[in-house]
């Protein structure tokens, strides 16, 4: 085996690309299960904005447009999530199952004329003097913009929740939806703003994958990623900067595997290609042995119907 083919500095700068479609999601369906919704629709809002983000970047020409075309689409998925499930009361596990069902479904319809075909080239930032600074520059300062988006929305998300009279509210829907709409305030509406969230961070992260990550279109691209995410939720106990720790660990473990290979690793390609989802089932496990299935600091109301009756 190799070690000289595996670069450190390259392989951190491409542990922050690989992580940032799945901190996009995680970050997002954070703030929907503060709410006390339980989306499982995150793979089918991925994909689908992986394609429709793809889909208008290559029609117009403008990566940028395909980045918002994206969200947009996210978030359109996830209102059919939010009007079944809080309109109509449906079960919010089997809905949100549904939705990754059809968004897989409808992304393979969508993207069978875009196969095959290369999305124009996403700008690269390179932050003048950071970026020529030794070993740091490469690593932290030349990534395309979407990867420090994807840090602010940590930020952003963070200071929302802690900081805000409306995070706040966000937290007190998610812990007692009764109590909160008691104290007059709009559950459903603060629901359907938060599950919109998460299914335009959903749709982003997507287009990142197809976009940016892997300037293609293939059927089933996200190959779990979504699923990641929700697994990342729980991991990070609910708070953005543990979110954004699990999806660079992840990230972190999925390049060590591809450069393992590359170097000439004696170990099966099955083995390696699966490690990023057993480190991640069994840091799941410790967790919940270690805490206890009653504390995880999950939102009281998670995955609870509300009637606005009671």
């Amino acid at each position: 085996m190799d070690y000289s083919a595996i670069d450190p500095a390259l392989l951190l700068a491409t542990l922050m690309i690989s992580a940032t479609p799945i901190l996009l999601a995680a970050i997002g369906e954070l703030v929907v299960e503060k709410a006390g919704v339980l989306n499982l629709g995150v793979e089918g809002m991925m994909i689908t904005g992986a394609i429709c983000g793809f889909a208008i970047a290559v029609e117009s020409g403008n990566p940028f447009l395909g980045l918002i075309a994206a969200a947009l689409a996210g978030a359109a998925l996830s209102l059919v999530f939010a009007f079944l499930t809080q309109i109509l009361l449906s079960n919010q596990v089997a809905t949100g199952l549904a939705l990754t069902l059809f968004g897989l479904g409808l992304s393979s319809l969508i993207g069978k004329p875009y196969a095959g075909i290369k999305p124009p080239a996403s700008p690269r930032l390179d932050i003048p003097l950071l970026s020529d600074i030794p070993v740091l520059g490469p690593i932290l300062f030349r990534h395309d913009p979407m990867v420090y988006v994807s840090l602010a929305l940590v930020a952003a998300v963070w200071f929302f929740l802690k900081y805000t009279r409306a995070g706040l509210i966000l937290r007190a829907v998610g812990e007692n939806h009764d109590a909160a709409h008691a104290l007059g305030y709009k559950v459903v509406r603060i629901r359907f703003l938060a599950i919109m969230f998460g299914g335009a961070c959903a749709g982003l992260g997507g287009a990142y994958l197809s976009l940016i990550r892997v300037p293609q279109w293939t059927e089933g691209m996200t190959a779990g990623a979504g699923w990641i995410a929700l697994a990342l939720v729980v991991f990070a106990s609910w708070r953005p900067w543990r979110v954004l720790l699990g999806a660079y660990l992840f990230g972190g473990i999925t390049v060590l595997q591809l450069n393992l290979q590359a170097a000439g690793l004696a170990i099966p390609v099955e083995y390696l290609s699966m490690s990023p989802y057993i480190v991640t089932i069994l840091v799941l496990v410790y967790i919940s042995a270690r805490k206890g299935r009653g504390n995880l600091d999950a939102p009281a109301s998670l995955g609870r119907t509300f009637h606005a009756t009671h």
